[in-house]
């Protein structure tokens, strides 16, 4: 029989391109997640038992990387064809594939960086002091590249939308918190395979970690949701599946006034308090003589239900991808507008250089402004926290709106023309925007998955893709401070504290 580590050694780059495949199937919607506590064992062993040069680690690093976020973000391909916007069909898909490619080498690079500083770590540090100071490592720069304009595959949002008890673990200080004990556990039990003899120590280290987390986020989960009447919210959601290859032009826009007149008028007569439609719902530029035309302003002035939908904003030379508030007086109260734009589809990144040798991809001619993040969303029934669409994967969006006194959830995206695959992990970022906040969130898309989530990250609804559908629910406004929106990611600063801590009592050690 083999012993334990030979196979890693001959085979190195293989494993560790399985073991990140296997780490990309476990968000939604395959939801293996049980099998994220473990995918990233062969990384941390490859690359420290034996310690492993910069450069190799470096590598398999980048392989762990590519087969991870490459099965992950596999729906990216969904762009193809864009034939419908007069691109050919081959240029079409070598378009997708860049994309693809380039996102996928982008979210690689963290992990190639993170195993090339954990391949480094002394070995004085002990078993212990790798695990603390290489989960260290991957938080913060996964926080880091939460500040780059792209980002999506967080080692949190593996355990959503289906392990409810660790995703409360968000409410302490984030999805930080959820990622720190993933790698945590993985790290324990990558350091019991190398240490022969006491490989049971670490092992046992590693159950109790799991264990102790779990208990901890069920703990959490238990604590009763009041539903007081005076607080309570009837909101109504339109999907109006409305492809984007048809939006901008007249057969979609057509489509798009009778989907969301007809959704509208039905909601109000169930009892809607406030209807909430998608991202560019009216993919119209604001102008108030062509608004007040428009049949859902009669409509809003008869039902008196508020309209929320997704609309362009005019801000100079360019616009806003926003969510406005349209009232029974007629007029477009409250706004916010899109923080995180989509790179090439929404703006340009260096535009003075790029612009002049690439194109956009989308239909839209005017370059976008993003929104300012300190954004407050007023309503009849309170402050909302809103997000649109990419917004969804940028916790601290929704931390800072919900700490300025949000007590509900309003998300509005498009998703199309993607598959059901990207559907499903948008809707999981928002099951962990919903615990960590402990608030209600609604959700309109285009073409799905529209629903509603209350703060436990249970979803009482949920529509099916690319149909057409309306649905009214109650939610519950809600003033609760959850240890992270009072206090934001503060566990990364005190993982590093406590690093540098282990550290230098390391190299003080040594020097007496």
């Amino acid at each position: 029989m083999l012993p334990l580590l030979e196979i890693p050694r001959r085979y190195p780059y293989r494993l560790a391109g399985i073991s990140g495949v296997v780490m990309g199937l476990t968000p939604a919607p395959v939801n293996a997640w049980p099998l994220a506590w473990v995918a990233l064992v062969p990384l941390w062993v490859l690359i420290r038992h034996p310690p492993q040069k910069l450069r190799r680690a470096i590598a398999l690093g980048l392989t762990w990387g590519l087969g991870y976020h490459g099965t992950a973000l596999s729906w990216i391909t969904g762009l193809h064809p864009l034939t419908w916007m007069g691109i050919p069909w081959l240029t079409s898909l070598a378009i997708a594939l860049a994309c693809w490619v380039f996102i996928t080498l982008w979210g690689a690079m963290m992990i190639a960086a993170w195993a090339g500083l954990t391949a480094q770590l002394p070995p004085q540090l002990g078993p212990g002091g790798r695990v603390l100071v290489g989960t260290t490592l991957w938080c913060g720069l996964e926080w880091l590249w939460t500040q780059s304009p792209l980002w999506w595959t967080a080692l949190s949002y593996t355990q959503s939308p289906s392990n409810l008890a660790i995703l409360h673990l968000g409410q302490l200080s984030g999805p930080i918190t959820v990622t720190a004990a993933l790698v945590a556990v993985n790290g324990l039990i990558a350091e019991g395979v190398g240490s022969g003899r006491r490989r049971w120590r670490y092992g046992s280290g590693a159950i109790a970690l799991l264990v102790g987390c779990h208990l901890l986020g069920w703990g959490l989960y238990l604590q009763p949701l009041t539903a007081p009447a005076d607080m309570a919210l009837k909101v109504g959601i339109i999907q109006g599946n409305v492809p984007t290859r048809i939006k901008l032009y007249e057969e979609g826009l057509r489509r798009g006034r009778r989907a969301y007149l007809e959704g509208y008028q039905q909601l109000a007569e169930q009892g809607a308090e406030a209807v909430l439609m998608p991202e560019g719902a009216f993919p119209l530029t604001w102008q108030a003589s062509t608004l007040k035309s428009h049949p859902l302003f009669e409509a809003v002035q008869e039902q008196g239900a508020i309209a929320w939908f997704g609309m362009f904003l005019p801000t100079g030379e360019r616009i806003t991808q926003s969510l406005v508030a349209l009232t029974p007086e007629g007029i477009l109260e409250h706004r916010y507008h899109k923080v995180k734009l989509v790179p090439l589809g929404e703006y340009i990144p260096f535009e003075q250089t790029l612009g002049r040798l690439i194109g956009r991809l989308s239909p839209i001619s005017a370059n976008m402004l993003p929104g300012e993040s300190n954004q407050q969303f007023e309503t009849p029934f309170g402050r909302a926290i809103v997000g649109i669409c990419y917004d969804s994967a940028f916790p601290h969006l929704f931390q800072l709106q919900a700490a300025a006194g949000g007590q509900f959830i309003l998300t509005a995206a498009n998703n199309d023309p993607y598959s059901g695959r990207m559907m499903a992990q948008h809707h999981a970022h928002d099951v962990m925007r919903a615990i960590e906040t402990d608030r209600w969130a609604v959700r309109a898309t285009n073409t799905g998955l529209s629903g509603v989530v209350d703060p436990h990250g249970r979803t009482r609804w949920l529509s099916r893709i690319q149909t057409y559908e309306v649905h009214a629910h109650t939610i519950y406004r809600r003033q609760t401070l959850t240890l992270y929106v009072a206090w934001g990611n503060w566990l990364l600063p005190g993982l590093i504290g406590l690093s540098l801590v282990v550290t230098v009592r390391q190299r003080i050690g040594l020097g007496g």
